[in-house]
């Protein structure tokens, strides 16, 4: 049940990207109006006297605001990489984060790094190669690489810090100051409300900024950081499906073989997760 919760979550994530190019707004507009409807959402819940006392003193939510400073670093390098090297390059630097999960979950979470782990990384990490027509370097594009580098391992971070905190949170609290954290430091650079793009806002706000990390963090409080990481790589998938339902975009035989190749890695992580 714990895995199911990770693919949902992961499953809602791949759908940013259309309502990214559907919104027509900058992206830190998008992402700090959907978090205050999140918060908006997830206040009204935690108000609720079996919720407050869920809420943990001062000192433990510099957890929460830890997270959502890595959070906000790993959105805006992801976003950073797309506009400035191929959407294949930022790709593959931002899924690098599990292979420094896979180094990183010994020296932090004490987990074993199995064969298995190494050869679903190697399969997925191969399918999105595949998928997203190889690696391409070229002149000028080495801002967009490290950025799609730093986003990767922010990602990773997260991952691990998650696992590590996420058996201390109620996941709604988890999800709740960390949003609160990202919409403060955002707050200095919005200067309008896009009144025509409040239905992205809403969806984003319930569906990527409260349902998802809700699930995220619950199924992180029973999955290895390391199946977590690998899961990760289905959101690519998903989101490929999405736009051949929503913007008619057919993929092309490498994503296809890709695709299945990062399915079937998927399997192999589910299939061990009992």
């Amino acid at each position: 049940m714990a895995s199911l919760y990770i693919l949902i979550a992961i499953f809602l994530w791949s759908s940013l990207g259309i309502v990214v190019r559907l919104s027509g707004v900058a992206i830190h507009v998008l992402i700090f109006y959907s978090l205050i409807i999140s918060l908006i959402i997830q206040g009204i819940i935690l108000s609720q006297k079996k919720y407050r006392k869920e809420i943990p003193d001062i000192k433990r939510l510099k957890y929460a605001a830890i997270l959502g400073c890595f959070s906000l670093l790993n959105t805006f390098t992801y976003f950073y990489a797309f506009k400035h090297t191929t959407i294949a390059n930022a790709v593959l630097t931002h899924y690098t984060a599990p292979i420094i999960v896979a180094f990183l979950a010994p020296l932090f979470l004490k987990e074993i790094i199995t064969r298995k782990i190494i050869l679903v990384i190697v399969i997925a990490s191969t399918g999105l190669l595949i998928m997203l027509g190889g690696f391409s370097f070229r002149e000028g594009h080495m801002a967009g690489i490290m950025a799609g580098l730093a986003s990767g391992l922010a990602y990773a971070i997260i991952i691990i810090f998650l696992r590590i905190q996420a058996q201390n949170f109620n996941p709604l609290v988890l999800a709740f100051f960390s949003n609160a954290v990202i919409a403060i430091l955002l707050a200095p650079f919005i200067r309008e409300f896009p009144i025509k793009a409040l239905w992205s806002f809403l969806f984003m706000g319930i569906i990527h900024s409260t349902i998802a990390p809700i699930l995220y963090f619950k199924g992180l409080q029973h999955v290895t950081a390391n199946r977590a990481a690998v899961l990760g790589y289905l959101e690519p998938v998903s989101a490929i499906i999405f736009s051949m339902l929503f913007l008619s975009e057919l993929p092309g035989l490498n994503s296809v073989i890709g695709g299945i190749m990062i399915i079937f890695s998927g399997y192999l992580t589910l299939k061990g997760s009992k």
